[in-house]
């Protein structure tokens, strides 16, 4: 399995992402996002409303970090978002998750996809992926009076 594969499938096991973006004051900040789709190319797709704070800063800057955790990984992706209009897709990615947050469904013009086209991710996998596993292993490193190793890798996407 490729890097790039690898932080795929660690992004589409958490599912929800942390956005961070750069307000109009210059602030970062960070909003939960539920990740609606990824692509082979590294890009993630959220869906939000075209008038929200986070869809007009990212109009005005669009650089980001997209950051997941779950059961012992994390991911940090690094890159670019653009705002898509784009019915037809937004038709294919919506749910009844999505309608309990988003007015209108899919034919609504306010609601609108974010792309992030990833540049770079960094992930960090601790061995084994159930929280009895990671137990177990944190007493093993304890006892043994070593650390907990797992994968690290950086990858341009």
């Amino acid at each position: 399995m490729t890097d790039e594969q690898r932080v795929l499938d660690l992004v589409n096991d958490a599912k929800i992402a942390m956005l961070t973006y750069v307000d109009p004051s210059g602030k970062l900040l960070s909003k939960p996002m539920a990740t609606q789709d990824t692509d082979v190319d590294g890009s993630l797709y959220f869906i939000a409303e075209l008038h929200s704070d986070k869809v007009q800063a990212l109009q005005a800057d669009p650089r980001v970090n997209v950051s997941y955790s779950d059961r012992g990984s994390w991911v940090s992706i690094a890159g670019t978002a653009t705002v898509v209009h784009d019915e037809s897709r937004l038709e294919e990615l919506w749910s009844a998750f999505t309608d309990s947050w988003l007015q209108g469904g899919p034919d609504n013009p306010e609601n609108v996809l974010i792309e992030v086209d990833a540049e770079s991710a960094e992930y960090w996998d601790a061995p084994g992926g159930s929280k009895v596993v990671q137990l177990a292993n944190l007493v093993k490193a304890k006892v043994a009076g070593s650390r907990i190793e797992g994968d690290n890798e950086t990858v341009e996407m």
